[in-house]
């Protein structure tokens, strides 16, 4: 048990004012049951008092509604309606307020013997108990007594450990934040003190001046505000039909179909997809199929619906995708290559055409093998940082995905004909690495999720950051969202892009 309400008398719609404090995370199914009870006594024990329903639900699906607001019916009674339960998230308020500014200095003391000095500024915070922590360094600005720093964006409630490098110390000041936020004024004209040489120089005045230039403080946005604002996040997977996978009816093929036990490709489907269903409204999700040859005549795609419906790919849930994936195996040919451009720029051409922050696209490929055509794919990531859309790829089976490491781009961002991606925008994991030893498959799932998800609200939160979007204004506390806010378009079946 997490925690029980107040009690609130003689009523049959009761509005609980407690509330509880939850850690949230996007790439987690955080599942959680509420338990609803007519007291009879004071006392503890829950068998002493009418029970009246229960609901099921994650963490992802409240915050996932309209307004974060989920209303679900009450079960648990068989044969009895239960009545309603609603339910709501907000953010905690933490300070999110980013402070930017800029600034100069003038007349610095010289410290190189051959030249004038390098300077950088170093910002500390005050502690409570009277010490101080680095929080920010600029850059140094090469060769000169008179230097201006780039502005410079800090979190007002940001602190940093760091590195004491050897350098000549020019000298110092102190402020306050109430100071820096008056801006340009004689207030924010400091003198460069060195302490050192004050006492040792009578006729010392100072080591130069530094003044603020600018002065600006703005909320940092966070994924939550977002989808609280009505973005949705709709999900598409592509699927490896390509013969390297083996065939289906053999147990050695990666997608043979145990009737004991979820292949690697529907694990990594079922882990991924469970978590991102909650963000989207209406459960409904495109799935494609790439490497195969197709009836009736035998040509190969790398952009084919599972569900074999070239109008209207979209699948009814992750049981829908499932299902569309098991009866794609009996009516497909496995075959090849491994071409992953021609589903990135498929989910591309969809989310290019709604850049207005009210839709955010996710697509996951599964796959077993070397890429084919990595020029491609490169110049399709490249093109799609530039939209809101984020890449998963999970490699199953046993082959070498050195390639996939450089589409992830983690260490080095992704480029293609010398243009650098705008955004790293490419998860990569290989699924041999989460699977459990004891072969405990849940356990496999929600690891893989865990990593492949971790970085998408990041990833959201930069394109809209990059592109000036903020996130929509919620209606007022008492409003219940009208049917605006739960409108839900199909992007697929949009007339601006061309079906597959």
């Amino acid at each position: 048990v997490f925690g029980r309400t107040e009690v609130i008398d003689n009523t049959l719609n009761p509005d609980f004012v407690r509330k509880y404090i939850l850690d949230y995370f996007f790439e987690e199914k955080q599942n959680l049951r509420f338990d609803v009870y007519d007291i009879d006594s004071k006392s503890p024990d829950l068998a002493k008092h009418d029970f009246l329903g229960q609901v099921f639900c994650t963490l992802g699906e409240i915050v996932g509604s309209p307004a974060s607001r989920l209303e679900k019916p009450l079960g648990g009674i068989p044969g009895k309606k239960c009545g309603t339960i609603i339910l709501s998230v907000e953010e905690l308020g933490n300070c999110r307020v980013i402070a930017t500014m800029q600034f100069c200095a003038h007349k610095l003391d010289r410290k190189d013997f051959f030249g004038k000095s390098d300077p950088f500024l170093v910002f500390y915070r005050s502690n409570e108990d009277g010490t101080f922590t680095i929080c920010h360094k600029t850059e140094v600005v090469k060769n000169t007594l008179n230097p201006v720093w780039q502005a410079i964006a800090i979190p007002v409630r940001a602190l940093c450990n760091g590195d004491f490098d050897s350098h000549d110390f020019i000298g110092e000041f102190t402020t306050s934040y109430r100071d820096l936020s008056r801006g340009q004024s004689q207030f924010n004209v400091y003198e460069v003190v060195n302490a050192k040489k004050k006492i040792k120089k009578k006729r010392y005045i100072n080591s130069g001046t530094v003044t603020m230039l600018s002065f600006a403080v703005e909320s940092e946005h966070t994924f939550l505000d977002y989808i609280k604002g009505g973005t949705q996040i709709h999900f598409t997977v592509a699927i490896d039909f390509t013969a390297s996978n083996g065939n289906p009816s053999q147990s050695t093929s990666l997608h043979y179909m145990n009737p004991y036990q979820m292949n690697a490709y529907a694990m990594a489907l079922k882990a991924v997809g469970e978590i991102i269903q909650d963000y989207d409204s209406d459960k409904m999700f495109p799935a494609l199929g790439f490497g195969a040859k197709l009836p009736p005549d035998g040509h190969v795609s790398h952009e084919f619906p599972l569900n074999g419906n070239i109008e209207n790919p979209y699948c009814n849930g992750m049981e829908g995708i499932l299902e569309a994936y098991h009866q794609s195996l009996k009516t497909v040919q496995l075959y090849g290559p491994t071409n992953f451009s021609p589903v990135v720029n498929h989910v591309a051409k969809y989310a290019a055409a709604v850049q207005d922050g009210s839709q955010y696209f996710v697509l996951l490929i599964i796959t077993d093998g070397v890429i084919s055509d990595m020029a491609q794919t490169k110049e399709a990531i490249v093109n799609a940082a530039k939209i809101p859309m984020s890449i998963i790829i999970v490699g199953v089976g046993h082959a070498e995905f050195d390639a996939m490491v450089e589409l992830d781009g983690d260490d080095i961002r992704i480029s293609s004909r010398g243009k650098l991606a705008e955004r790293d925008i490419v998860q990569f994991v290989p699924f041999r690495d989460y699977m459990d030893r004891t072969g405990n498959h849940v356990l496999s799932m929600a690891r893989l999720a865990k990593d492949v998800l971790a970085e998408i609200p990041e990833q959201l939160i930069l394109y809209m950051k990059n592109r000036g979007i903020k996130p929509c204004p919620l209606p007022p506390p008492n409003e219940e969202p009208g049917p605006e806010d739960q409108d839900h378009t199909h992007p697929y079946l949009s007339p601006t892009p061309t079906p597959i």
